[in-house]
């Protein structure tokens, strides 16, 4: 008797998907995307696929709202006016970035790749002001995710939605396309709260955008490298 693959099995098989390690070394953060929406279809089947993230007692504690089209237009609009009038963000996790020692080197050797290949110097003010309002224009994607959770969970659970955004951002590259996660996300939550109508606790940690990259845009040659892992595992056998 022939075995027969399972339902998932044959989903999987079925996937045009290419393998796990190839989508990692391939991911990198894309800031320039072709005007070319993602069908609803791929959307449900890579929101599934991420959906399978492990978390703590299985609680799946991240809440995802994706915008598109007008509505995607409109949050781009009100972002950028608030980025450009200086309006203070008011971002529901602040952020606490303060790198320093080797930390702090890698933060300014990505920094220095990425104007590099936008070919923006130190001195042009506008040209840096640009690429910031670029991030609030979500690089032109077609499509933003923003991603919170609720803050009773804490930084421990706060690992799990981390693992989950890794997730899909794979999965999105096993199927073509391009994201970049965007810390600046968090910085008006009450627009994504009023643009999806939130009424619970849910708190606002990042954004991903995404969509099909768009290799003719200069900052998405930006490549950063990765330290030995003797920087950052210790085995022992003792």
């Amino acid at each position: 008797m022939e075995d027969k693959l399972s339902d998932e099995a044959q989903r999987i098989n079925n996937d045009p998907a290419v393998d796990l390690i190839t989508s990692i070394y391939a991911r990198h953060s894309v800031r320039g995307y072709l005007d070319k929406p993602v069908s609803q279809e791929m959307l449900d089947r890579i929101f599934e696929i991420a959906q399978m993230a492990p978390s703590n007692c299985n609680v799946q504690p991240w809440k995802v709202y994706v915008a598109s089209g007008d509505l995607k237009d409109r949050l781009r609009e009100k972002m950028v006016v608030n980025t450009v009038e200086g309006v203070e963000p008011n971002a529901d996790y602040p952020y606490r970035g303060n790198f320093t020692g080797e930390y702090r080197k890698r933060q300014v050797d990505c920094a220095v790749a990425l104007y590099k290949s936008m070919n923006i110097q130190r001195e042009d003010k506008e040209g840096r002001l640009r690429a910031i309002v670029r991030n609030f224009e979500f690089f032109d994607a077609p499509h933003i995710a923003f991603i919170g959770m609720n803050p009773d969970f804490g930084a421990t659970v706060a690992l799990d939605v981390g693992m989950y955004a890794q997730t899909l951002m794979l999965t999105m590259v096993a199927h073509g396309l391009a994201s970049c996660p965007m810390g600046t996300m968090r910085n008006y939550p009450d627009l994504v709260r009023d643009a999806f109508d939130i009424q619970d606790e849910t708190k606002i940690l990042f954004g991903i955008c995404f969509g099909y990259e768009d290799a003719a845009v200069p900052a998405n040659k930006t490549r950063t490298s990765r330290e030995v892992i003797s920087h950052s595992v210790s085995f022992r056998h003792d």
